[in-house]
């Protein structure tokens, strides 16, 4: 199976240049999401020319309420890409006071998502596994939403399936209790792969987006199945999400 990040920071690791190179070398599919809509062009020209990286816009729910002004950028970048990221909810203690104002800058996104005829949409859920549904259920049409180390209870996860959602894992994410439980009741046709690096580690460094298929052999422990079976299924998977709205 061809190497597959569904969600990396490339522009935030200390040497992005020499990262997208390596990246690119080995040919590894890589979702580049971004923070902030400033961003984004400078993150998409890291990507070489005939590479399998593609750039994501994002407003991270950290930083949306300071940054709200920048919904004005977000819509006149959002022709220029399919994906959406990283965006979301964040309820964690920091984040906590403004999740009022997450919740609208959310809802305009998916907003213009829906307008633009759908995207593909990485989104973040600390803190916030229950109310990023309740957001999400009130636009349908936003397009293919993959919910991001979502380490939610097997309720919330059948919850979230049944409103289509997708799921992207990766090596960090099984050194939990939760986040294996979550992994566990997931749809196994709606799981693919991802890094979140440079923040998720391997061991005491950050994960690179060639580390992505590290994730397997734990998948494959906790759904007892083969990992050549598993390394299968998220191939299809990848291909099943990407056609869903004839991404290239």
């Amino acid at each position: 199976m061809a190497l597959i990040d569904f969600h990396c920071h490339l522009d935030l690791y200390r040497d992005p240049h020499a990262v997208a190179r390596e990246a690119a070398r080995q040919g590894v599919y890589v979702l580049s999401v971004t923070t902030t809509p400033t961003a984004f062009l400078g993150t998409a020209a890291l990507a070489p020319e005939n590479s399998r990286i593609r750039t994501a816009l994002g407003l991270h729910p950290e930083l949306a309420a300071g940054r709200e002004h920048e919904l004005e950028l977000f819509e006149q970048l959002l022709p220029r890409t399919r994906y959406i990221g990283e965006v979301g909810l964040d309820g964690s203690r920091p984040h906590k006071a403004s999740l009022d104002r997450q919740g609208a800058i959310l809802t305009d996104i998916l907003s213009l998502a829906a307008r633009a005829g759908g995207k593909i949409i990485s989104l973040h859920s600390r803190g916030a596994a229950n109310l990023l549904l309740d957001v999400l259920s009130l636009e349908p049409r936003a397009g293919q939403c993959v919910l991001h180390w979502y380490a939610g209870t097997p309720k919330q996860v059948q919850r979230a399936s049944e409103l289509d959602c997708w799921f992207s894992v990766g090596p960090g994410m099984v050194t939990s209790e939760r986040g294996r439980g979550a992994i566990a009741a997931m749809p196994r046709d709606r799981v693919i792969p991802e890094t979140d690096g440079p923040f998720g580690m391997v061991g005491d460094r950050p994960a690179y987006p060639w580390d992505a298929g590290l994730v397997v052999p734990s998948l494959a422990e906790i759904w007892c199945e083969d990992p050549a079976m598993v390394w299968r299924r998220m191939a299809d998977n990848f291909r099943k999400l990407s056609a869903s709205l004839e991404l290239p």
